[in-house]
């Protein structure tokens, strides 16, 4: 897995099809945060004609899920992951182009040199809001990452 926005967005690509054609990408990502958007269009609408709630979390748990796979990646061990649980809040229809920004790069790198460590699965409940072009929040997911090592 890359760690840079464009190969991730072309991992999407092959390995996430419903990601790509709804629009959701990637656009930055570090050890800390990762920002996706996804603009509301026919293809991913809810009759309401607004952004279907499922994308919504798709571009959510795509800033949480990237950053958990960069630094797997960089500690160099097989490490499975998984989302055992998640929430959302919905606060206003989801119009336009639709920000999600995730800023708890520095929960996964705990849990990763825990599991490592004990050989036990570990957990981190991440959080993405999602706001649109006025800045208002529209939904904020929370995701919980179950990590362990293979084997």
């Amino acid at each position: 897995m890359a760690s840079d926005a464009s190969k991730i967005n072309m991992f999407s690509f092959f390995k996430l099809p419903a990601v790509w054609w709804t629009g959701v990408r990637l656009r930055y990502i570090d050890d800390q945060k990762a920002i996706v958007t996804v603009r509301h269009r026919w293809i991913n609408q809810n009759p309401f004609k607004s952004l279907f709630w499922a994308v919504q979390g798709m571009a959510a748990e795509l800033t949480t899920g990237a950053m958990v796979m960069n630094q797997i990646r960089k500690s160099g061990r097989n490490i499975s992951m998984l989302v055992a649980n998640n929430n959302a809040n919905f606060s206003k229809k989801a119009t336009g182009k639709i920000t999600f920004t995730c800023t708890d790069g520095h929960l996964i790198s705990d849990a990763i040199k825990n599991t490592i460590a004990t050989g036990e699965g570990q957990t981190v409940w991440m959080k993405s809001v999602g706001v649109n072009e006025e800045g208002i929040v529209v939904s904020t997911f929370n995701f919980e990452w179950t990590l362990k090592v293979k084997g």
